[in-house]
């Protein structure tokens, strides 16, 4: 059940927004800047991680702790990460912003998408 959740929380939920209103984010400065502005959240699914300039992903997903590492290869942000003991695989991710929302989309943009709010 932890993983059908986990799928949901990090990333697999699609996103109605369409691309109206979003930027991409292209490269490391610019990412890390915007992750300067606070911790990505969900309300929903209980989510707060904060994505730190030394490569470090660090929080808690739904009451589970959340680690990870991430490098910003050829315009994607490149992700591992555990939740509470599970391993989530490799991905790298397409970053785009509108606002205060950030939209990471798997598969270099060409999957699944979630929107996370930097507070």
């Amino acid at each position: 059940m932890r993983h059908v959740v986990l799928a949901i929380a990090l990333g697999l939920l699609p996103v109605a927004a369409t691309a109206q209103g979003y930027a991409r984010v292209t490269d490391q400065d610019a990412f890390l800047a915007l992750m300067a502005q606070g911790t990505l959240t969900h309300a929903v699914f209980d989510i707060a991680l904060s994505v730190t300039p030394d490569g470090q992903i660090n929080g808690d997903a739904v009451g589970w702790p959340v680690t990870g590492t991430w490098a910003w290869q050829d315009g994607f942000f490149c992700r591992t990460m555990d939740w509470g003991g599970d391993e989530i695989p490799y991905n790298c991710q397409l970053v785009e912003q509108n606002g205060d929302l950030v939209r990471f989309t798997t598969d270099q943009g060409a999957g699944r998408s979630a929107a996370l709010r930097l507070r």
